[in-house]
């Protein structure tokens, strides 16, 4: 019990950890149980989903000021029909942002819950999507803040997060990078990211779950599954947070290219131990 219950905290921190820095969560998640032996028929999906509201959890209490802030505002726009208010006007460009990942997400759930679950494909998008890191970083001018963002960068933004369906992307990865590619400043290009995040990390998380739920409140789930998914949680919301804060100092003064050089190193070792093994 006691070793169930560090392998779930590990995978809660690997998933905290990854699900903010542009490493590509689900990438480093698919790996670690791999790794670690996980039984997946038994958690797989569903221990995923947990770990995303874990990571949810640490959106909300990171960016709760703010995400209260842009509720309130989206609200009153909608009842003056204005978007003169940049909170306003930010709120619902996540809103339409957010349309893209959610729709392929429905389209395509099978697929990328079967097919991409491959610890190859993730290895080869590592190492494949750290070039888009480089060129963003050589290209993005970096002169514009949130204040900034209009309907066009959040459709570009809206459809990185769609391609970061794909495991060995990153989320985080990909939406930064089309927000410098729209030249906006990173760290601003970072909080707009895990802003547009909370939504499809609070849809995947609540769908994945909801059947743990129901075996919870039928009594088909043991205390000790209930124990092991508990702790994932709390180990990805306390590592979440952290990560949060990390990334947005970091970026301060920082480029996206040690990422990009970690993830290369990442891929091909994970290659070469697959073709070890």
């Amino acid at each position: 019990m006691i070793a169930d219950l560090l392998k779930a905290a590990l995978l809660g921190a690997v998933q905290g950890l990854t699900e903010f820095l542009p490493v590509s969560s689900t990438g480093h998640l698919i790996l670690a149980q791999e790794l670690l032996g996980v039984d997946d028929d038994r958690y797989g999906l569903a221990f995923d989903a947990a770990l995303h509201l874990g990571t949810l959890a640490a959106l909300l209490l990171y960016f709760g000021n703010a995400w209260v802030r842009l509720i309130r505002a989206g609200a009153a726009a909608l009842r003056r029909r204005s978007l003169a208010d940049d909170d306003a006007r930010i709120a619902w460009l996540i809103a339409v942002a957010t349309i893209p990942a959610g729709v392929l997400g429905l389209l395509l759930e099978g697929v990328i819950e079967d097919a991409f679950r491959s610890p190859a494909l993730v290895a080869v998008m590592l190492i494949a999507f750290s070039g888009a890191f480089v060129l963003a970083e050589r290209v993005g001018r970096r002169t514009r803040d949130m204040r900034a963002i209009r309907l066009l960068d959040a459709i570009v933004i809206g459809a990185a997060q769609a391609v970061a369906l794909v495991p060995g992307v990153s989320r985080s990865g990909a939406t930064i990078c089309a927000g410098l590619f729209r030249d906006l400043r990173r760290t601003d290009a970072a909080t707009f990211a895990f802003l547009l995040s909370a939504p499809i990390v609070a849809a995947a998380g609540l769908r994945g779950t909801a059947g743990v739920v129901e075996d919870l409140l039928r009594g088909r789930l043991s205390g000790e599954d209930a124990a092991f998914f508990l702790t994932g949680m709390i180990s990805a919301a306390v590592v979440g947070y952290a990560a949060i804060a990390f990334l947005l100092r970091f970026l301060a003064a920082n480029s996206l290219i040690p990422f990009a050089v970690y993830r290369i190193a990442l891929g091909i070792a994970v290659l070469i131990w697959i073709a070890a093994s």
